[in-house]
């Protein structure tokens, strides 16, 4: 059994006994250097954290398999902490955890902020564009920071997304004798460095000329950058619909051109996944453009042509095909990855590809329809409809095994 105690800046003064009792019966006492040094010399042995930690953590548990070991987290282990990172390498029933008051709640408890109201964002080991998907006037954000230069890496992104005037709170060593805050605006922030354990709370105000992007399908297509090979607004809003992302899933974007599928796929929840797959080198390096502009720098981009690109990439949840429907063996091999429950959607504006589409629909079924799509627009003094190219939408969701 492995012991997780959390601590807070404060020490072993902040600890119950019963988290006091794990760290003095331990044979071993793990943590980082600054907190091994936040509790009393023991018999125990002490082990610092290698780094990088991660690589190195199942080899360093199978060491000491046969010990009594507590492990030192900062705060509550399980938020965004080493006991999550136990638990999944150990499983629940090996690992007990003891947790102290988070970083979270101590800042909400400092500013007054209902916990269950506030977005939170890790920047460590993270990148900084993570925070962009979360930003909406009026919320508020919590934002972990990963260095002491943080809140001005924050400020900057703030910015850049025309969220300058929102009011920004850094909260440093929560819960230590030297606890402080400071605060200002994020265009007018001027604080350089601040200490290494901190977090940046933020109100998010928007700019007058600046314009909010929605979590829900639909983003203007001038979000993106693109070279007009783009899953247009509108029928993007419902082949996202039919795609249906759910949390924790994985979508294969397969001729991605701008990425817009996939990057409205993992803006719908954080634990959303997507694998944009592009042949073209100058729109793959646009895809991961977007994907850092609007919030999602994680999405993986598979720079080749499908299908064969699609050879070793995970298991899908979900997979659009946006063009290519032709492509000897493409739908085969899409809907061959599909795991029971998957969804299949797939874009046709040629008759070719519509033909590909009706036979598939004749084989298995689903549901096909054909969207037309006008917009006003000057006609000499007046205005009128011009219509764009219809395109034909195939959904299918897989009810058998593979």
């Amino acid at each position: 059994m492995i012991t997780v105690v959390g601590i807070g800046a404060e020490g072993w003064d902040g600890l119950a006994p019963g988290p006091r009792r794990a760290v003095e019966a331990a044979d071993v006492v793990m943590g980082s250097i600054r907190q091994l040094d936040l509790v009393p010399a023991t018999a125990a042995e002490r082990v610092s954290w290698p780094s990088p930690l991660l690589p190195a953590l199942p080899a360093l548990m199978d060491r000491y398999a046969d010990r009594e070991v507590c492990v030192l987290a900062s705060g509550d282990p399980m938020f965004y902490g080493v006991g999550s990172t136990l638990v999944r390498l150990l499983g629940a029933e090996r690992v007990l955890v003891l947790p102290h008051v988070s970083s979270l709640s101590l800042a909400c408890a400092r500013l007054g902020w209902p916990v269950e109201q506030v977005d939170v964002v890790s920047l460590v080991g993270r990148p900084p564009a993570t925070l962009a998907a979360v930003l909406q006037p009026g919320r508020r954000v919590v934002v972990l920071g990963s260095g002491p230069t943080s809140p001005s890496v924050v400020a900057e992104l703030l910015v850049g997304h025309g969220y300058g005037p929102s009011p920004m709170t850094v909260l440093s060593d929560l819960g230590a004798p030297e606890e402080s805050g400071q605060r200002g605006t994020a265009e007018g922030w001027m604080i350089g460095e601040v200490s290494p354990l901190h977090v940046i709370a933020v109100e998010c105000a928007l700019a007058r000329d600046a314009e909010p992007l929605a979590r829900v399908p639909g983003l203007p297509d001038g979000a993106f950058e693109h070279d007009g090979q783009l899953t247009k607004r509108e029928v993007r809003a419902v082949s996202l619909s039919r795609l249906a992302p759910m949390p924790g899933e994985l979508l294969w974007d397969v001729g991605a051109g701008a990425g817009s599928i996939a990057v409205e796929w993992m803006r719908s929840h954080p634990s959303c996944a997507a694998v944009a797959i592009e042949s073209r080198g100058d729109r793959a390096a646009a895809v991961r453009r977007n994907a850092e502009r609007l919030g999602v720098p994680s999405m993986r981009v598979v720079e080749g042509k499908a299908p064969g690109a699609l050879d070793g990439l995970p298991e899908p949840d979900a997979v659009f095909v946006g063009g290519g429907a032709t492509a000897p063996g493409l739908l085969e091999r899409c809907w061959s990855a599909l795991r029971p429950g998957g969804r299949l959607v797939v874009n046709a504006v040629t008759l070719e590809s519509e033909a590909v589409l009706a036979h598939w629909y004749g084989r298995l079924g689903g549901d096909l329809v054909r969207l037309s799509v006008q917009r006003a627009s000057p006609v000499g003094g007046f205005t009128g409809w011009r219509a764009a190219m219809p395109v034909t939408v195939w959904s299918i969701i897989r009810k058998d095994s593979p």
